[in-house]
Order: structure tokens, then C-alpha cells, then sequence
């Protein structure tokens, strides 16, 4: 563990996927990391990734501004994860993701912290058929209005560990003879949680250039198809992949949408229409992982350490020879 360097990070959304991982890349770099919550009792998981007192999880919610402006109480930097696939009550996207990243910049600015990373996601545009895709966008402007100096990073769809999507996947291929593919040829850059979290804390470190919009994807391009074809090769089963057309997912959409956790909504129905890949441009300019001296890791490199669990023999095929 690197030694404490007496620097303080507040990390908003620090408890979730990515935020674990970034909360650990932090913390071996030697900063004391406040994980800014709206539960955290329900984050206590995150104090064993650093030393003893080194992480604490304290209260804030978006949505109620002093709890905003008292997390980043003496703070060095700030990171912005906050973010959410569906809507759920008064967890909407406009309030999380469009006014929610104003409130932190200007809480920041407040305090006269001038170091800020905030994630988006690529597909933001003002113009986007989503309204995931507008929220994010909206929140881009906000943080630059307030903070023109932040840096802002974009990845495309994570995988690790924990994710919620090929897991989500590998779980019903153990259950069901068929997968549904929902716009199968929709072309996704899939990026490691961990690669992302090392931007972040080298983002904070300085080390981004400020003002800027990162794009982060994996060394691959691959469709939908593609990544549930590997997904099952890794796996080792064998599946019927069933294409899905957009307007029958969307009336799927209507009713799954009002299940609790919401399986599928029309929203992300609508994302499902637009590839999420690193624009050439960004790619042109060095905005991306390879530009902060980050070499990507592979789908096949990583699948394998937390999907074999989804094997018919679980996590001891691992020994088995391959069919």
C-alpha cells in the first residue's frame, strides 16, 4: 500500500461498479477517498479497498445541495460517477444526470477546488432519441459552464466482475435455449471497469488534459452479436441467439419497464439504435485511453476470470479441456 500522501478525493457514486474500482486506484496511490453516497451504510464494502481510516463513506444525494456542498468540505479533487440506466421515482435523469453535475461543480467551485473528473458516457448528444443520452449530454455542458477545466471522460459499455451485462447474459444462457438479441448488429467498444478507474486516477493525478471530453473504449469494436457469441464460447454453451426487431422490443419495452429494476425500457431500447463506439475524432486527438498511456485490455483476457462460473460445471471447468 502506498504510503498516505494527505490529499483528499470525494467520490460521488463510489460505492457502485465503477466506483470500487476507482475508490482502489485511488487509494493505492497514497489519497484519502471520501465516498459521497446516498446510503452509506450500504458502503461500507469499500473501506477494506485501503488502509485503516484511509476511505469513508459519508451522505450525500444530488438532489439536496447542502448534502452537495458538505462532501466536498476540504476536499483536493472531485469525481463525478453518478449515474443511472433507468428512472425510478425521483431518481430521474434530469435530475442525475443533467442538474446533478452542475450542483457538484459549483460545490466544487465553491471551494475553490479547481481539479474535477466527472463521467459521462459516450452517446451524450443534445440530440440523442434518448433521453439517457440528452441527460448526459445536459450534464457535460453544466460541468464545463461551471468547471471549464474539468476533465470529462466518456466510456463505452464497462465488463468486469460485476458488470450487468454479460453477466446478466451469462445467467440466462444457464437457464434458457434462447437469447434475444435486440438490434444484433449495434456496434459496442467494450472497455475494462479497471481501465477506466486507472483514467479516472490519472485524470485527478494531473495527468489528462484539462478542458477536455476522453472517449474510452476497448482495443475491439464488436457487435452485439459478436459479443454474445464470445460471451457463450466462454461460457462453453451453445445457444440460439434470436434477433429481436426494434418495434417488438419496444413494446416489450412498454411493460418490462414497469417491473421492479426494470429488465428493459423503451429508452434503452432506443440507445440499443446507436453505436457506441470512440469517435474517429477523439481518436485522432489523443483523447482516448491510449492517450493517457493506458494499453486497453481484451474481452478474451478478461471474460474467462469471472464467467466461468456460468459453466455447466461452474468455476471448475477451469481445469477442464476445452469441448
Amino acid at each position: 500500500m502506498t504510503a498516505l500522501n494527505g490529499k483528499l478525493v470525494t467520490v460521488f457514486g463510489g460505492s457502485g461498479f465503477l466506483g470500487r474500482h476507482v475508490v482502489r486506484a485511488l487509494a493505492r496511490r497514497g489519497y484519502r477517498v471520501r465516498v459521497a453516497v446516498r446510503r452509506p451504510d450500504l458502503a461500507e464494502h469499500v473501506q477494506p479497498l485501503g488502509a485503516v481510516g484511509q476511505i469513508m463513506p459519508v451522505q450525500a444525494n444530488l438532489r439536496h445541495r447542502w448534502s452537495v456542498d458538505r462532501a466536498v468540505l476540504g476536499a483536493d479533487a472531485v469525481v463525478n460517477l453518478v449515474g443511472i440506466l433507468h428512472e425510478a421515482g425521483s431518481q430521474s435523469f434530469d435530475a442525475v444526470q443533467a442538474f446533478g453535475p452542475r450542483a457538484i461543480a459549483e460545490a466544487a467551485r465553491a471551494e475553490g477546488i479547481d481539479r474535477v473528473v466527472h463521467i459521462s458516457a459516450i452517446g451524450a448528444d443534445p440530440e440523442s432519441p434518448s433521453a439517457y443520452g440528452r441527460s448526459k449530454a445536459a450534464g457535460e455542458v453544466g460541468m464545463f459552464e461551471v468547471q471549464p477545466q474539468a476533465v470529462i471522460l466518456r466510456p463505452s459499455i464497462l465488463f468486469g466482475p460485476e458488470d450487468d451485462f454479460f453477466n446478466r447474459f451469462a445467467a440466462m444462457a444457464r437457464l434458457s435455449p434462447v437469447l434475444p438479441l435486440i438490434g444484433g448488429e449495434t456496434k459496442f467498444q467494450p472497455v475494462f471497469v479497471g481501465d477506466v478507474a486507472e483514467a479516472v486516477a490519472r485524470a485527478v493525478e494531473g495527468e489528462a488534459r484539462t478542458g477536455a471530453i476522453y472517449e474510452l473504449g476497448g482495443p475491439e469494436v464488436k457487435s452485439f452479436r459478436a459479443c454474445m457469441e464470445l460471451m457463450l464460447q466462454v461460457i462453453r454453451r451453445k445457444r440460439l441467439l434470436l434477433p429481436i426487431p426494434f418495434g417488438v422490443a419496444r413494446l416489450q419495452a412498454y411493460l418490462l419497464q414497469l417491473l421492479p429494476g426494470a429488465p428493459l425500457t423503451v429508452d434503452q431500447v432506443e440507445l440499443l439504435k446507436i453505436d457506441n463506439v470512440v469517435d474517429e475524432v477523439a481518436a485522432e486527438d489523443g483523447r482516448t485511453l491510449q492517450g493517457l498511456g493506458i494499453e486497453p485490455r481484451t474481452l478474451a483476457a478478461i471474460l474467462p476470470t469471472y464467467l466461468d462460473r456460468f459453466r455447466e460445471h461452474g468455476q471448475y471447468d477451469a481445469h477442464r479441456e476445452e469441448p
